[in-house]
């Protein structure tokens, strides 16, 4: 197999779509949902792309996009460090934050889609006296990012998806009283995960607009990994990426 530098891409130009997940299992699951499984035949399988510090999944996808798979890691900065990463070699036109999440019930059930209206940090701040104040009340940054609206609505209504805010977090919630916390400072609140803002940040330093999806494998709140879902989770982001339309939600994107 060829492998070649990001930007080099023969024939018409196409629409490029990078699509961030944090772990293989979850890369795997966005690439079978493409059909370009290797598991499945080897003439589907992606072409590996050498990236500095590591490398994505090409896909030529029969929509006419091309669809770059990147496991960028866990957390937000890991996540933000390989999308700028990706970012800095080869012009994209959307990127995807993808991958499971924990989801906020009763709105997001497992096994649920979410696409998120605004990714949020939801832990980037300090505590006071008065309570959790986020960078932005300090005065120092955003911790929000807000996807198209038009592309996010196209997304939940090809997807059948949950809508709502899907915060970021450093440290999983384990507790009622952190679900409940967090519910409180945020209402519309459907998903939590650990790194769409980090994805979302990389993304608007480089121009370029941002989104994420999601897939519910658990329950925000108490610890308890013998209700996780993982399996059915993945399945239903296979799913996702099977059903996405790729070239309108690039399109309605880029509109802003």
């Amino acid at each position: 197999m060829t492998v070649r530098l990001p930007d080099e891409q023969s024939g018409p130009a196409r629409a490029r779509l990078l699509v961030v997940v944090a772990v293989p299992a979850e890369a795997d699951a966005v690439l079978r949902g493409l059909g370009a499984s290797p598991q499945a035949s080897p003439a589907s399988a992606p072409e590996r792309v050498a990236l500095p510090g590591g490398a994505l999944d090409r896909v030529a996808h029969p929509s006419g996009v091309t669809v770059d798979v990147l496991a960028g890691g866990v957390g937000p900065g890991a996540a933000a460090a390989a999308a700028a990463t990706a970012l800095t070699a080869a012009r994209y036109d959307l990127v995807l934050s993808a991958g499971i999440a924990g989801g906020f019930a009763p709105r997001a059930p497992i096994g649920a889609t979410v696409v998120a209206t605004g990714i949020v940090a939801a832990d980037l701040g300090a505590e006071t006296p008065e309570g959790f104040a986020d960078v932005t009340e300090l005065g120092f940054g955003t911790v929000r990012h807000t996807p198209a609206p038009a592309a996010a609505a196209l997304a939940a209504e090809a997807l059948g998806a949950v809508a709502g805010t899907v915060l970021t977090v450093s440290t999983v919630t384990g507790s009622a009283e952190r679900a409940a916390a967090l519910a409180a400072r945020h209402p519309d609140a459907v998903a939590e995960a650990m790194e769409g803002f980090g994805v979302a940040e990389a993304a608007a330093r480089h121009g370029v607009p941002s989104f994420e999806l999601r897939t519910v494998s658990n329950a925000v709140g108490p610890r308890d990994r013998s209700a996780w879902r993982i399996g059915e989770a993945l399945a239903a982001l296979e799913r996702a990426f099977a059903l996405l339309p790729h070239p309108a939600l690039v399109k309605e994107a880029g509109r802003g």
